[in-house]
Parts: C-alpha cells; structure tokens; sequence
C-alpha cells in the first residue's frame, strides 16, 4: 500500500511517500520539502497571517501535484503547532481542502511528540540507554526522555524558533542583554523538563532531524547519506560552531557552508536552545536522526 504523509509544519511542508508491506515493514519511495514560513507574521498573536496563509496553499497544491503523480492509496495530512494555535485554522483547512481535497489532522503537541518518538526510535538505536530528544520547531519544541522500548516523558513547549524570533526580535549580531533574557526565558518557561531530567538523568541527546542536519553540515564532518538514518556529533564539534554562530551577522551567516537560506534568520536561536540543554544536562554525546514526526506517522499503518 502506498501512503503519502504530509506534515504541515511552522517552518517546512514535508511529504514523504511509502510503501508500507505488512509483512516486510515499508520502503520510501519519496520525499518533498516546501518552505513556507507559515508561522511568520502571526504566531505571536495566533494567526496565519495572509502572505504565509497563500505560501502554505501554494505548497499544499505542490505536494499534491506529486502525491497525484504516484498513484498513493491514502494520504495522511498532519498539521502542527502554527495550525493547531491560529485562530483562523479552520478557513486554512478547509481552502486546502477545497484545492486539493485533502482532509488534515491537527494533532496535540503531546501527540506530536509521540510521532516524534517513533521516528526517532526508528533511526537511531535507543537500546536500554535513558536519552533525551529534542525536535526544534518553529512554533513549538518537543522533548522526550526515552530509551527504546520506554517513554518516561514528553511534553510540547511554545519555544519554536519561528516564535522567539518574533518574541524577541534579536539584533544583528544577537546584543549581551537579549541573549541573556532569552535563556531566563527559556529556564522559566523549561522548569518541567529540568525538573524530570533530575529524576531521569540523560548523557545522550538525540537531535530530530532539521536544524540539527544543518548542525552536522555546517561542522562539515559528514555528509547526508541516502539509507544512513543516524550520525555522531562531537560535542567539541558543536561548540565551536555554535559560539561562532550565536554571535554571527546575518551577512556573515549567509556565507557559512552548510547552512541553507531557509535557516538563517532562526539558526542563533536554535543554537541558543541547544546550548542551553547541554549547559542544564549532563549530555556528553549528541546523536542525530534523520526521521522524526512524519516518519513516526509510518507506525501509524504498521500496528
């Protein structure tokens, strides 16, 4: 059976498409990636503002000019933070509807952290070890701590990159003072997860794919590999390319190696999210998965 998952996110339309064998597991057959920024102008006051409202139909159409090309036997649309939190939701849903006669789920934030899981724990061997993973979005971030038979907990935040970048409207280089409220933001706002990394300590977090690809290019150490889900990032490595890009220019961000131009107005709050995890954990080791929500949407036809 083939099947077309879509996940509206804030940041990136993805599609991938699969055919899934009840017998042999599944094989990809597709992916598609559209930016569309659907969070911007509006995520702070919970609404798709017009101009991203017209990019995500657009990128709704797309997907579907591909989705028809393959012949897929079911399509499951999945929306999250940007859609779930806008006030004008439902006309977005039902303009997508009405363009391209696909029906689309808004999933809760602790449903999205569940996909998230299974995509992880598909990528990269949890094994018995007690990990963190973390997926950046651009409305929300999701944490869970897990090995790979277990979830000790999951909890969705509002601290999407998308969204603290309208919060805080950082200079250009990022300034000592704003830096500094955002990571006071951040511990307040973060306390549960601080609180429940006490009571399951983790030396290893798992990056869900997206920024944390960008992290692994821009280090310059390996490149994205086709059938390679999983990869090793140095902790040293990280560091170094995160200092220099917290207090980098826009200018100067424009011509690192590996970063494409989608991130890099959000990059230095991303990096600011990750570091602030690694200095209130005891991470020593970060991996990166190549799956996240939409490859966890997999196990959705495989149960």
């Amino acid at each position: 059976m083939h099947i077309a998952i879509v996940d509206l996110g804030t940041n990136t339309f993805s599609l991938l498409i699969v055919d899934v064998q009840a017998t042999t597991g599944y094989k990809i057959l597709h992916y598609a990636k559209e930016p569309v920024k659907l969070g911007e102008g509006g995520i702070t006051i919970g609404k798709i503002a017009p101009a991203a409202f017209q990019r995500g139909l657009y990128a709704m159409q797309h997907l579907n000019e591909i989705i028809r090309k393959e012949k897929v036997d079911t399509i499951k649309a999945i929306a999250t933070s940007a859609v779930r939190e806008a006030s004008n939701k439902n006309e977005f849903l039902a303009e997508i509807k009405k363009l391209t006669n696909i029906d689309v789920d808004v999933i809760s934030g602790d449903e999205e952290a569940e996909l998230i899981y299974y995509g992880n724990r598909m990528a990269v061997d949890l094994a018995d070890e007690t990990c963190l993973i973390m997926d950046i979005g651009g409305g929300s971030n999701e944490f869970i701590i897990a090995n790979s038979t277990t979830v000790f907990w999951k909890q969705s935040f509002k601290l999407g990159v998308a969204r603290l970048l309208e919060m805080f409207n950082p200079e250009d280089p990022i300034g000592d003072f704003t830096l500094q409220s955002i990571l006071n933001y951040l511990e307040k706002e973060l306390q549960p997860l601080l609180t429940e990394i006490k009571k399951h300590p983790v030396k290893r977090l798992v990056g869900s794919a997206g920024v944390f690809e960008s992290v692994l290019h821009m280090i310059g150490k390996e490149d994205i590999v086709i059938n390679k889900t999983s990869y090793d990032i140095d902790i040293k490595d990280y560091f170094s390319i995160s200092h220099k890009t917290i207090h980098s220019t826009a200018e100067e961000r424009a011509d690192m190696k590996g970063l494409i131009p989608m991130r890099r107005d959000m990059i230095v709050l991303s990096f600011i999210l990750i570091d602030f995890i690694l200095d209130n954990t005891q991470v020593e080791h970060i991996s990166l998965s190549t799956y996240s929500l939409k490859e966890g949407a997999i196990t959705l036809f495989m149960k």
